[in-house]
């Protein structure tokens, strides 16, 4: 069909734009080089394109010459169409390829445009262009405040060996904190959790929180009794506080990896298929950020891209130094081992596709793994949420009844078991998450 072969033609000049463009960069670093070995690869890889070129470019007449339209075209109907621009002009329609040959086209295409196609022209020309706006992050006020109180000794606290994992931690995990500047919101938030257990301390020193209306109400034990059971609230409270901010760049950085170790296998495959072109290697990590199908993976590779168009170094040390700083043991592995091939001189895709074939069957592994386990915990789940706390149901009202034990009301037996099964759903959902973060391999 004529659709087709439309397609084709597109599809073959934009493959020759590439070819060309690709020569274009070729020529450019011929300019720059002077080691023979690498003039004679280059030359080489260059003769490869020119012959690809040659070669797209003879199958390009084949194709305009299908697109001919034999016979004449049906005379349009004379009912006049409202609103219609008749251009009375006519030019002949002929088409050049590559090789500055005119393939003529049937004089009966030179037809008169017709009310559709200038509404398909002027819906065109009404396109708004789509204009890139750059966004500037502000600093938050509530770093900026926390570095006004404590960055001189946050600074001090650097140096301090117990905060050296916690600067690794935060460059792996792409969290966009300084190193002073997340201590200094470590202390200012420790700071304020202090006052905050001062305030629980004095609200729980004088009032009772329960479960039936009126929820709260004011304490009736003696206050040297009621003083013994909740003076731990100021201190306990900001040490929480500190232990949670200190190891939350280190989830964030386990949850990276698992993310990375998830997208990594197919990552490697598109990047098999990419490379097979005989792009420049640079160029792979650009397309698979554009493609925006791995989040995980450019943010990595945005780092790799900019140590590379800022920081103005080689592709083989952004690979290394990209490497040390990934998440994901895995990615590293990759990396290191890329820039390995590309220093050696090694075949790009044949890497890949080794390594793709290995990722992937580390994957499905894991993945069986993963469902032999969650079988176990569909057990557990089974009877520690609804065999347990019906269990424990009859055994309170039992208790109720025949007047042995802890006596409940009803009201109080349904609220325990409320609060019992909420709890443990909680506490469920949190240990799936903890071993789904700790999962992943490397």
């Amino acid at each position: 069909m004529m659709v087709d072969d439309i397609y084709s033609l597109k599809e073959k000049i934009f493959k020759e734009k590439i070819i060309i463009n690709e020569l274009s960069n070729f020529f450019n670093e011929l300019k720059n080089i002077r080691n023979p070995d690498e003039i004679a690869k280059i030359s080489m890889q260059i003769d490869s394109l020119k012959e690809t070129l040659k070669k797209v470019n003879s199958e390009i007449p084949e194709v305009l010459k299908t697109l001919a339209i034999k016979g004449q075209l049906k005379q349009a109907s004379q009912t006049p169409i409202p609103h219609k621009k008749i251009i009375k002009e006519k030019k002949p329609l002929r088409i050049k390829n590559i090789e500055n040959e005119v393939v003529p086209n049937n004089e009966d295409l030179d037809e008169e445009l017709n009310w559709l196609e200038l509404k398909t022209i002027q819906r065109l020309k009404k396109q708004k262009k789509v204009v890139k706006k750059e966004k500037e992050k502000k600093a938050n006020v509530y770093v900026k405040f926390s570095n006004r109180l404590f960055a001189k000794a946050s600074f001090k606290m650097t140096k301090y060996p117990m905060f050296e994992p916690l600067k690794r931690d935060l460059i792996k995990a792409n969290l966009q904190f300084p190193h002073v500047s997340y201590i200094s919101v470590i202390l200012f938030t420790t700071f304020l959790s202090f006052f905050a257990g001062i305030f629980l301390f004095f609200f729980f020193l004088f009032f009772n929180i329960g479960a039936l209306f009126p929820f709260i109400t004011l304490m009736e034990e003696e206050i040297l009794k009621r003083f013994t059971e909740v003076f731990w609230i100021p201190l306990v409270l900001p040490i929480l506080t500190f232990a949670s901010m200190y190891f939350y760049p280190a989830l964030e950085r386990k949850s990276a990896k698992n993310k990375i170790n998830v997208e990594l296998p197919f990552a490697t495959i598109h990047m098999s298929a990419i490379s097979g072109s005989m792009i420049d290697p640079t160029k792979i990590f650009e397309i698979l950020v554009s493609t925006k199908e791995y989040p995980a993976i450019s943010k990595e590779f945005i780092k790799l891209i900019n140590e590379i168009n800022i920081y103005g170094y080689d592709l083989v040390s952004a690979l290394k130094n990209t490497a040390i700083n990934s998440p994901s043991k895995r990615l590293a592995d990759l990396l290191n081992g890329l820039a390995t091939t590309i220093t050696s001189g090694g075949n790009l895709p044949d890497f890949f596709d080794k390594r793709s074939s290995t990722l992937l069957f580390d994957y499905r592994m894991q993945k069986e793994r993963e469902i032999r386990s969650s079988e176990t915990f569909m057990d557990i789940y089974i009877s520690l949420v609804i065999a347990a706390p019906m269990i424990l149901m009859l055994l309170l009202m039992m208790m109720k009844i025949s007047g042995l034990g802890i006596q409940l009301s009803t009201n109080m037996i349904a609220l325990v078991m409320v609060l019992g099964v909420s709890f443990l759903n909680i506490a469920f959902l949190m240990f799936l998450m903890l071993k789904q973060s700790s999962g992943g391999g490397s």
